[in-house]
């Protein structure tokens, strides 16, 4: 699982709809599509249901969202305090 993974899961996430993400992200709507299902592979569970008019979290989703969250959060404090030294 990389950071960039996380970040992509949580704006999917935020935007219920890949094609949404993928502007948000400023990446190709497959690339974003193909990160997510590798994602789901690595954790051996699906992240989001799928439905004819978007994405919207699966109960593994929700339970992985607040931690994907608190990961990105703790990774920009520690970038902020290396540039306040």
């Amino acid at each position: 699982m990389s950071l960039q993974q996380i970040r992509y899961f949580v704006a999917v996430a935020e935007e219920e709809n890949v094609g949404r993400a993928a502007e948000r992200l400023r990446i190709a709507q497959p690339a974003l599509s193909r990160q997510i299902r590798n994602l789901e592979a690595e954790f051996g569970t699906e992240l989001f249901e799928r439905t004819s008019r978007g994405m919207r979290l699966s109960s593994s989703g929700a339970v992985f969202l607040p931690h994907a969250r608190a990961i990105l959060s703790s990774v920009e404090s520690a970038t902020a305090a290396l540039y306040k030294r």
